[in-house]
């Protein structure tokens, strides 16, 4: 059963269901609020539990060289049992603050055991195409993230929010069960046969390696700030416009959505052209997003606005998996589990800054500048890809 053609639609399938844990707070944000009498000011706190506990154990995993010693299907089958487990539990009665942040964290730490490990998993299969496969996959990522707001902006008459819980924890064991019984250990995967603690820090002595890497830490300054509020945001726009109403969980949906076709198609682009020269394009098309956002603020158009947050939404995560790709190319073989672990890592860390920061500046900018500061990480990530021009030779 783990012929070739069925391991990466495996692979993808599995990636979707366990991924949706991860905004599963945010999609039932208001309930959790009104249920359990939150500050509004607990979507950031309760996005931020997710990515620091993602961080804690991308960290660990690298540092342990888990992904490189430890068969990575057994891995994500362990991680995604454990991870729907701590989902379940914000849906019991009597809970504060502290114990939701402390469920979301620990979700996050095994998330960290599911997305770089299903990267792991497919460079173990494919080398030729490697980009065109990691984009589906980051591709199921978006769409699982995005679940979460389909399930509350189409269901939530029929499901309440502990439903919807419980269907993104289903969801993830079932991801989980077909990796361990159907996806076996790659054909290209090379066992770390003993620990090294210096793995994490020594695939950076490589230039190219190093260039990727910081192309995607700009990359994802923006990427998951900009998931995160983009409820905040179409709020924002029918306070300055009263007579425009949105759906907004479908539409968030719909948003985050559009950014998986966006990967599946810059995965087949790289085929055909450098995955550095479509990253770079993509990172420039979502920098002119962020700056151009106040514009569209002001724009009374429900037409322009949802087709303005399509096109980011798509070229915010286009760029992913190529970065995933020149990241996975450009490490040693033996190391590559650990080199996607501690580059997810440091990139999910720089999430947390800009999500924190936005949060604190909802407080003290108006809502129609507060995309500006999402420019930062583009411009970054730029200033590194156009600087090295021979990354271009890792495809």
């Amino acid at each position: 059963m783990g012929h070739k053609k069925l391991v990466l639609p495996l692979i993808i399938i599995s990636q979707f269901c366990c991924t949706s844990l991860w905004f599963a707070g945010n999609a039932v944000i208001e309930d959790l609020i009104i249920s359990f009498k939150l500050d509004f000011s607990a979507l950031g706190h309760l996005t931020s539990a997710v990515q620091l506990g993602f961080i804690f154990g991308t960290l660990l995993f690298a540092i342990l060289t888990i992904t490189d010693r430890f068969s990575p299907s057994k891995v994500f089958f362990y991680s995604a049992i454990i991870a729907s487990i701590f989902n379940i539990l914000i849906v019991f009665d009597g809970q504060n603050l502290s114990n939701l942040i402390l469920f979301r964290f620990l979700t996050g730490f095994f998330l960290a055991g599911i997305y770089p490990v299903g990267m792991k998993i497919a460079s173990d299969y494919y080398k030729a195409g490697l980009g065109k496969s990691l984009g589906l996959l980051v591709g199921a990522l978006a769409l699982g993230t995005a679940f979460p707001h389909l399930l509350k902006g189409s269901f939530n008459d029929i499901i309440s929010w502990k439903g919807m819980i419980l269907t993104t924890s289903l969801l993830a064991i079932i991801g989980g069960v077909l990796i361990r019984l159907f996806v076996p250990n790659g054909p290209y995967r090379k066992s770390l046969k003993r620990f090294d603690i210096s793995v994490s820090y020594k695939v950076f002595r490589d230039s190219k390696f190093r260039s990727a890497a910081f192309g995607y830490f700009g990359h994802m300054w923006e990427l998951y700030a900009f998931w995160a509020f983009i409820p905040v945001l179409l709020s924002a726009y029918t306070k300055i416009h009263p007579d425009i109403k949105y759906n907004i969980p479908l539409l968030s949906f719909v948003i985050i959505a559009f950014g998986g076709v966006a990967c599946v198609i810059s995965g087949y682009l790289s085929q055909k052209f450098h995955s550095k020269g479509i990253a770079t394009a993509s990172l420039f098309l979502s920098c002119t997003c962020c700056l151009l956002s106040p514009i569209i603020f002001q724009i009374h158009s429900e037409l322009i606005l949802i087709l303005f947050l399509i096109f980011w939404g798509m070229v915010v995560i286009a760029d992913s998996p190529l970065f995933s790709t020149l990241v996975a190319q450009s490490a040693n073989e033996n190391f590559k589990g650990t080199a996607l672990t501690i580059v997810n890592c440091i990139g999910f860390t720089i999430t947390i800054f800009s999500i924190q920061i936005l949060n604190n500046l909802m407080v003290f900018v108006n809502e129609k500048y507060l995309f500006l500061f999402l420019a930062i990480g583009p411009v970054f990530g730029l200033f590194f890809l156009l600087r090295k021009t021979k990354v271009s030779s890792l495809d």
